[in-house]
């Protein structure tokens, strides 16, 4: 019998709280959340997206990203605008804000990548990229 020291889903959490807890910590003198600055820069690489297909992309329910498009745009990060086209479908901007703090957001994200892969070598590395892809 396995030990829980040994289970991958022990493994993945505590990995998980561990650099989830860092870059919270490293958002926090911008005011945001992880799960914000994800989104955030998810915007900052194609403006005007809408909620739906940011949603696709991060992966994240209705529900959630409705609740986090909504803080902010209550903290003025972001502009949610109706489509020229289909007045039913809203896009999503970047306020000038939050496109001068993404250079910022970038460097903390890079930071932690750096910081968590630190004891590993260049090829564990890109091993350990792949594999997390392919569970997902």
């Amino acid at each position: 019998m396995a030990k829980y020291e040994d289970c991958i889903l022990f493994l993945l959490s505590k990995a998980y709280q561990k650099a989830f807890g860092n870059f919270k910590r490293r958002l926090q003198d911008y005011g945001l959340t992880p799960v914000q600055s994800l989104v955030l820069m998810t915007i900052s690489e194609e403006e005007g997206l809408s909620a739906g297909e940011i949603g696709k992309r991060l992966v994240l329910d209705n529900a959630t990203l409705s609740g986090v498009l909504d803080r902010l745009a209550e903290g003025g990060w972001i502009v949610k605008a109706t489509a020229d086209d289909d007045k039913r479908l809203l896009q999503i901007y970047l306020t000038p804000k939050a496109k001068e703090i993404t250079k910022f957001i970038i460097k903390e994200r890079d930071g932690l990548n750096e910081d968590i892969l630190s004891p590993l070598k260049q090829e564990e590395k890109l091993l350990l990229k792949r594999m997390l892809k392919d569970l997902q």
